[in-house]
Order: C-alpha cells, then structure tokens, then sequence
C-alpha cells in the first residue's frame, strides 16, 4: 500500500470495509500489565517485543492502530524510536496508524511538528495525528496543509472522553457549548480535506462515554471521520461509541472506535505462561471485542 499517493479517508473506508469492523486497537504501554513472558519490565526491549507480537496479532483483524507516544516518550529518545519502529511495522503489515501526540502550537512551530509527523519520509511515520485546535484555526492550518499533500489526516480534538472534558468544553459560547462551536469551525476543513469517497481526511475525536453529543456532532460534521476513545476501560458502552457513525456495506463506518487497555492486558492473557497461551487469549479477547461491537452495530440498525 503506498500510503502517500492515497487518501486517508478513503484508505480507511476500505480497510473498515474489508474487515468488517470499526475497532482500533490502542498502543499504551503499561510496563507493569505486561506479561513477564515478554521480558524484564525494567527494559524497553519488553516493550517490542510485547508490541510486535500485538502486531502480528491484530494485522488482517482490525484497520488501524493508534500508539500513545506520550507514554512511550518517559524512555526517552529510545522510546520515541520505539514508536516509529512499531508504526513502520504496523504500516508494513497492512495497519494504518493513528499517532496519539495531541500536537498544537503556532506558526513555524506547528509546520514543524505537522512536518515530523504528517510530512513525507517523517521519522515517526503515520497515517492521521491527533492535534489540538484550542490555539486557534490558524493552529491547525499548517497540519491540514501538510496532510493533504502527503495523503494523511489529522485528528482534531472536540469532545474528548475524560470526565474533565466539561470543564471547558460545555462552557457556553454564544448560546452553545464550546465543543460545538469548535465542531462548526471545523466544518472548511472537512471540505479541504476530502478524497474521492465517502469521507474526509478530517477526523474529529469524540468519546464513547458521549453518544448524545457524537450524535449533534455527526450532524455538525457529516462526512468527517470520527476517532472514538474511551471504549472499554474508560467506561464506555459500545452502543454508545458507535452513537457518531453511520450504517455502511459491512456495518459501521465513518471512523474507529478504540480500545486500549481492555484488548492489550485481559486477565487471561496476563495469566499466560507460554507465548502459545498468551496468543490465544489475546485472540479471543480481539474477537470477543469485534463481535461486541459487531453485536451492538445489529442492535443499533434494529432500533432505528
């Protein structure tokens, strides 16, 4: 796949699509959850070999995986070499990346964060980075920009699926919450942003523990993708993290919904001795949490 001379929203359709699902799986590294069987928990080496056997679980199951690099960014200059090897390796087998940095500031420091990630041949190379619009539009133009030549995408936050989130973002703003005045400014990006198919490059991050407001904001925002965190071990349900997307050939689509923790440290897995029993509990706990969502997709298409 040459992911540089595709589009992302279009890249993602397809995979979502091919699979059958809409699930992501979530690269945070939690040193202490991870088996003893991958290594010492005290070295990074754990870390890859923990999360390349993730990859080869997950390659041709799910579309996309997201690493969190601010937990991968504690190791150092290693560990953000560690994030690009495991990106490059997702990528090579068949995954598209999202990379979790929540990246945002002004001007030339933006074009250079957006050129690290977004920009062709970046060290840490990805598919869609999540970035924060709370520094203006004029914040997010030079990651938009340096998507849209290299066949990316961006994730702007909006209502994202920590409790804290409605300290700021349901203050009102002229007779709405400011969520969804961010979600309406977003609105001429999503237009720059399109492919040929059905959906933007643009990605908008809402929480699963918020079906309500995924839903204004689908509306808002009708050809964006959505990135849905907080599925699993935040606590949200997987009819609601599928509240903003829309019915397509093989079920849901128009964005992921990622799991993190719930997928990559099961009980069963952490219990496992041998990588033949890790494997095949990490398989049935991918499979248990598809089916959910798949399960909750058929009920969701019943009750309408």
């Amino acid at each position: 796949m040459d992911h540089a001379m595709t589009h992302f929203g279009d890249r993602l359709t397809d995979r979502t699509r091919a699979l059958a699902t809409p699930l992501c799986v979530g690269f945070d590294p939690f040193i202490d959850m991870i088996p003893a069987l991958f290594g010492p928990r005290g070295e990074l080496a754990t870390l890859e070999r923990f999360f390349s056997a993730v990859i080869d679980q997950v390659a041709g199951k799910v579309p996309v995986v997201k690493p969190q690099i601010g937990l991968f960014e504690p190791w150092g200059a290693e560990g953000v070499a560690l994030t690009a090897r495991l990106a490059q390796q997702a990528q090579d087998r068949g995954l598209l990346v999202i990379l979790d940095a929540k990246r945002g500031d002004i001007g030339s420091t933006a074009d250079g964060y957006a050129r690290a990630f977004l920009g062709d041949k970046a060290p840490t190379p990805c598919d869609c980075l999540t970035v924060n619009p709370y520094l203006g539009l004029d914040s997010l133009q030079p990651f938009a920009d340096t998507a849209r030549q290299n066949g990316k995408g961006i994730a702007v936050l909006v209502r994202t699926s920590n409790p804290g989130a409605q300290d700021f973002q349901d203050l009102d703003c002229q007779g709405a919450p400011l969520w969804v005045r961010v979600g309406e400014r977003l609105a001429h990006l999503e237009t720059a942003l399109m492919g040929t198919g059905r959906f933007s490059a643009l990605m908008v991050v809402c929480g699963a523990t918020w079906p309500d407001e995924a839903r204004r904001l689908r509306t808002l925002l009708p050809k964006s993708l959505f990135l849905v965190p907080g599925y699993g071990a935040q606590g949200g349900a997987a009819r609601d993290a599928l509240a903003g997307l829309v019915p397509g050939p093989a079920g849901p689509e128009g964005g992921v919904v990622s799991s993190s923790r719930a997928i990559l440290y099961s009980q069963a897995a952490a219990n496992a001795t041998s990588l033949a029993d890790w494997n095949t509990a990490f398989a049935d706990n991918l499979t248990q949490a598809i089916e959910e969502l798949r399960s909750a997709s058929i009920s969701v298409a019943g009750g309408r």
